[in-house]
């Protein structure tokens, strides 16, 4: 499936944002990190476009908040706050290279050790905190951190006897808990312990095995819808990123998903982003969720051409031969 020549200039041209253009060139396309395009694109994330825009907001601390806010907080409001933009902007391509991302970086490994050690496997330690959070820092180079690699360690420790997570007490994973896998994949193959390499033959069994869509007696109608920024919630999309990044793109049980991707897409030969959040309902006049009031931190509209979910399906695509 060949990407048309209006696909690629809408990708890559001017217009576009400088973490897709990176994306593309290095994902889709497979260029060096020396080439000159590979280069550009890199240098201009955070400089323009979304991540440029998301920091502008940022205050010296490092903490993002709701204008007029004075709360300290970083996990609320969902999904505006310091937390959240801190998962987007790893996304984006930024490191800690630039001082705002090691500030945001710090202030959240130090407020969770602080506050009770959420994040090195405390009593409130949930899967989907920590696999995010490993999964983030390690893109923006803390590997190497006790924070981060005691956080490994629990994500490794945690992983239910049939190779799944789960949020809560319970004997088996779910595919929503995709969060742990996501975190051990960003671990280098060069930097990873056999109780790493285990953690992550297991847990890729765990979804391949449900074929990335099987659980329970129906299937699940958010699985099948594509949302970003993603958070905490799966679709099929999020299954097929880690697992063709860990090497399994030829494997037959991803064909079912992969067929699913292909008829997502446009004629156009593009992807829409389906939805915000499966628990965004704006027919309420606001975003109501368990937790109380939350709003949607888009970079594109619902139901039209997405460049972000465009460049995420091509790398899909390319790492299973396809493109």
């Amino acid at each position: 499936m060949p990407v048309s020549r209006q696909t690629r200039r809408w990708l890559t041209g001017r217009a576009s944002d400088p973490s897709v253009r990176w994306r593309f060139w290095t994902e889709v396309d497979r260029r060096p990190a020396h080439d000159p395009r590979v280069r550009a694109a890199r240098k201009a994330i955070g400089r323009t476009g979304w991540a440029a825009g998301i920091l502008d907001l940022q205050f010296p601390d490092g903490r993002w908040a709701t204008p007029g806010s004075s709360d300290p907080e970083l996990y609320r409001p969902k999904y505006i706050s310091t937390y959240w933009r801190f998962l987007l902007l790893a996304d984006l391509g930024m490191t800690r290279t630039d001082p705002r991302i090691r500030r945001t970086s710090e202030l959240i490994m130090r407020r969770w050790t602080e506050r009770g050690s959420d994040l090195l496997g405390g009593p409130g330690s949930e899967i989907c905190l920590i696999g995010n959070a490993v999964r983030t820092l390690i893109r923006y180079g803390y590997l190497d951190h006790r924070v981060v690699r005691r956080s490994i360690a629990w994500i490794v420790r945690t992983q239910k006897a049939d190779g799944g997570w789960y949020c809560w007490s319970s004997r088996t994973g779910s595919l929503d808990c995709w969060e742990g896998l996501a975190g051990l994949a960003e671990v280098p193959e060069d930097r990873r312990d056999d109780s790493v390499r285990g953690s992550i033959e297991r847990g890729a069994e765990f979804y391949l095995s449900r074929r990335l869509m099987n659980e329970g007696r129906v299937r699940y109608p958010p699985w099948f819808r594509i949302h970003y920024p993603t958070h905490y919630y799966y679709d099929l999309l999020v299954g097929l990123g880690i697992l063709t990044r860990l090497g399994y793109a030829s494997d037959p049980r991803l064909r079912p998903a992969l067929r699913w991707l292909l008829r997502k897409r446009r004629r156009d030969g593009t992807w829409a982003i389906d939805a915000d959040h499966p628990d965004l309902d704006p027919r309420h006049g606001g975003y109501v969720f368990d937790e109380g009031p939350v709003w949607p931190l888009r970079l594109e509209p619902p139901g039209e051409p997405s460049r972000w979910a465009t460049v995420e399906a091509l790398s899909v695509l390319s790492r299973a031969g396809m493109v």
